[in-house]
């Protein structure tokens, strides 16, 4: 049995959990998410735990069990907690602000970069070099970030670019110089 999929997941007070067949929604303090989970898996609700099981021991619904019980506890994580990516960005000139609810990164381009948040994410500018996107839905605020990261990937030789708080670049040398040269 998968140890992952085998572990209950506690529901905390205040969150509400409704399974309508393949499709659960999960309403907590900070808002309301739905997914429509694989039709194979279980989830039943017990006295403030969800337990989700697989129909059987095949390969496929080994590795669906693992998957949906960690896909169900992190929209319940999202709706009490929610999640944040935290972004910095090094570079001479390089800075965001916030315009509105958009996101406006000056990276060295010709032209400022505005990104505009989809439904359920925000942008928290902490100083003009570092940056958060927050969201409930920790797909979605995971798949912003790296779109915000894209914008101007770190490069090796000088570090410039926006990274992940906590990342580290691999540094390469530069052009070795030449030791004597023509006359």
């Amino acid at each position: 049995m998968s140890r992952i999929g085998r572990r209950p997941i506690p529901i905390p007070a205040g969150v509400e959990v409704t399974l309508d067949g393949p499709v659960i929604t999960v309403t907590g303090p900070k808002g309301t998410l739905t997914r429509s989970l694989p039709p194979a898996m279980t989830v039943a609700a017990t006295e403030g735990t969800l337990v989700v099981t697989r129909p059987s021991e095949a390969k496929g619904h080994k590795q669906l069990h693992g998957l949906t019980r960690t896909l169900v506890a992190n929209m319940v994580d999202g709706v009490t907690t929610g999640y944040r990516k935290t972004l910095e960005i090094a570079g001479v000139g390089y800075r965001a602000q916030k315009i509105g609810d958009k996101l406006q990164l000056n990276l060295g381009y010709s032209h400022p970069v505005e990104i505009v948040p989809p439904a359920g994410i925000s942008f928290e500018v902490e100083t003009p070099v570092k940056l958060a996107v927050v969201g409930i839905d920790k797909e979605l605020v995971g798949q912003v970030a790296a779109k915000v990261r894209a914008t101007r990937k770190p490069e090796p030789y000088k570090g410039k670019g926006v990274r992940y708080a906590g990342e580290v670049i691999r540094r390469k040398a530069g052009k070795a110089g030449k030791i004597g040269g023509k006359k």
